[in-house]
C-alpha cells in the first residue's frame, strides 16, 4: 500500500509530461512542419552544392625480420669468427615498428609528396592541382598580404611564401582528407585513405605519400648494414688490386730468378719477400670476400618488404550527399530540436 502511494507522484508526473507534449505538438505542429520543411529544402539544396569526394584506399603489408641478424646467418658467423649481429647493426636500426603511421603523417613526406608532377607536365605539380580544385589560388591572389597568383612549380617564388602555403595546405590535408590506420594491432597491415574533391588527385596522393615514406622507411632500416657492404666492397677492391698487381710482380721475380746468378742474396730475398707478401694479401682477400658475402646476405635478410595488398582502382566511387538524405537530415533534426526548444 506505501509503494503504491509512493508511486502516485512519479505517475502524475509522467503523465502531466506526456499531456504537455501533446498538447505542444498539436499547438506547433504547423510551425514545426513549416520550419522543419524549410529545413529539408536547404538539406536538398545542400546537397546539390556540395561537391561529391572520391576516396582513395591504399593496404600494404611491412614484413621485417624479426631475427634480428639471428637464426642460421648468426650460428654460420659464429663458426667462422664473425660476429654477424654486429656487422648487421641489429638493434641500432633508425627506426623500425609502427614508427612508418608516423613516417605517414610527416609534414616533410607530404611536402615531398605534393611537390611532384601531378601527371607528366614537371610545370604542374600535385600543390598546384590540390589549390586549383578548392579555389585557394583565387583567395590568395584576393589577400593583400600575397595578392597574385600562386604557382608553386615556379622557382623565382619566393621560400618562406612557398613554405607557408605548402604547410596550410598540409594542416588541411591532414585534418580533413587523409587517414592512416593499422586494421590489426598484431599484424603488419597498414591502410591509409585519402579523400578530396578530385578522382586523380585523391589516387596519386595515396600512391605517392606511401612510396615516399617506405622507401625512407627501407632506407633508414638498412642504412648501418649498406654502409658495411659498400665499406667492404671497396676494401676488397683495393686488395684485389694491390694482389693483382704483386701477382704480376712475382710472376717476373719468377722468371727473372730462372736466369740469375747463384751468388746474388739480395734478388733471392727480393723474390721470396714478394712471395709472402703475396700470400699475406691472398689471405685477407680470402677472408674479406667470406665477409663481404656474409654481409650481403644479410643485407637481404635484413631488408624489408613493402607489399601494396589492395588498392582503389579508377573510377573511384563518388561519395556524394544524396537529395533525399539531404532532406532527411533537414527536416528531421530541426523537427526534433524545435519540438524540445517548443517543450521546455
Amino acid at each position: 500500500m506505501q509503494t503504491e502511494l509512493n508511486n502516485l507522484p512519479i505517475q502524475k508526473f509522467l503523465l502531466d509530461a506526456i499531456n504537455k507534449l501533446k498538447s505542444t505538438f498539436i499547438q506547433k505542429f504547423k510551425l514545426l512542419f513549416l520550419l522543419s520543411t524549410l529545413g529539408g529544402i536547404l538539406g536538398v539544396t545542400y546537397s546539390f552544392i556540395k561537391s561529391p569526394k572520391y576516396q582513395s584506399d591504399i593496404t600494404f603489408l611491412v614484413e621485417e625480420n624479426k631475427a634480428g641478424g639471428g637464426g642460421l646467418l648468426s650460428s654460420l658467423g659464429s663458426q667462422i669468427g664473425i660476429d654477424v649481429t654486429s656487422i648487421a647493426g641489429a638493434g641500432n636500426s633508425v627506426i623500425s615498428g609502427d614508427n612508418i603511421l608516423e613516417l605517414l603523417k610527416s609534414k616533410s613526406m607530404m611536402k615531398e609528396c605534393l611537390l611532384t608532377p601531378f601527371q607528366n607536365d614537371t610545370n604542374y605539380l600535385l600543390a598546384d592541382r590540390y589549390a586549383d580544385i578548392y579555389d585557394l589560388k583565387i583567395n590568395w591572389a584576393k589577400d593583400n598580404k600575397i595578392a597574385k597568383i600562386i604557382n608553386f612549380s615556379n622557382a623565382n617564388i619566393d621560400a618562406r611564401l612557398k613554405d607557408s602555403l605548402l604547410s596550410t595546405i598540409i594542416k588541411r590535408i591532414y585534418k580533413k582528407e587523409f587517414n592512416v590506420s593499422k586494421p590489426d594491432k598484431k599484424l603488419g597491415f597498414f591502410k591509409v585513405s585519402v579523400e578530396t574533391n578530385d578522382e586523380l588527385l585523391s589516387v596519386y596522393i595515396a600512391d605517392r605519400i606511401i612510396k615516399i615514406a617506405t622507401d625512407f622507411y627501407v632506407n633508414n632500416k638498412i642504412s648501418r648494414l649498406k654502409n658495411n657492404v659498400e665499406r667492404l666492397e671497396h676494401r676488397t677492391d683495393s686488395i684485389g688490386n694491390l694482389l693483382n698487381n704483386l701477382t704480376y710482380s712475382s710472376a717476373n721475380d719468377a722468371r727473372l730468378m730462372l736466369n740469375l746468378n747463384p751468388a746474388e742474396v739480395d734478388a733471392q730475398g727480393s723474390a721470396e719477400i714478394s712471395q709472402r707478401d703475396k700470400i699475406v694479401l691472398s689471405t685477407i682477400y680470402a677472408e674479406l670476400i667470406k665477409n663481404l658475402e656474409i654481409s650481403k646476405t644479410a643485407l637481404v635478410q635484413e631488408t624489408p618488404t613493402i607489399q601494396i595488398t589492395d588498392k582503389s582502382i579508377l573510377p573511384l566511387e563518388k561519395n556524394e550527399l544524396k537529395w533525399y538524405e539531404g532532406f532527411l537530415f533537414g527536416f528531421v533534426i530541426p523537427f526534433l530540436f524545435l519540438f524540445i526548444i517548443f517543450a521546455i
